[in-house]
């Protein structure tokens, strides 16, 4: 089973929509049975709030419901629990390694799996909720892609 956590800054907009698109991708693939696909957060400031409802709209613009989905902070343990971290940004790389460490490779950026570089923009600042889901789908995509 490939296990992979989803990380940004609070868990709440960009982590969250990877999380449920990932699992939509792989259940469409009929591959759910080897994959556990989660999200977290680098920082404690949003922990036990839903998914904000931007996000929520958008993901459900494409059939995805993220309902029940609660902010929870990364922990040093997730670093042994999870295959892949994936993170949103540089920065989320950052503050990932901080709490985690780790050097071995299972520490990512989304973008990297899209064969371009660069971060997913955080939509709670640029309110484009539309780019965000454009760039988490390339991304997931990529990324199951690079797993089959």
């Amino acid at each position: 089973m490939i296990k992979i956590l989803f990380v940004c800054h609070g868990n709440i907009c960009r982590s969250p929509m990877a999380e449920f698109v990932m699992k939509d991708l792989v259940r469409k693939a009929g591959l759910e049975s080897q994959f556990h696909i989660a999200s977290a957060a680098t920082s404690a400031e949003e922990i036990g709030n839903p998914v904000y409802p931007p996000a929520r709209r958008k993901l459900a613009e494409h059939g995805i419901n993220c309902s029940g989905k609660t902010a929870r902070q990364l922990t040093r343990a997730d670093y042994d629990r999870y295959d892949l971290l994936i993170g949103m940004d540089n920065a989320n790389l950052r503050n990932m390694r901080r709490i985690c460490g780790g050097g071995d490779g299972r520490i990512r950026l989304l973008l990297e799996f899209t064969g371009r570089s660069g971060e997913v923009a955080d939509p709670w600042y640029t309110g484009d909720f539309e780019a965000t889901w454009q760039d988490v789908l390339e991304g997931c995509s990529g990324l199951l892609r690079h797993l089959q």
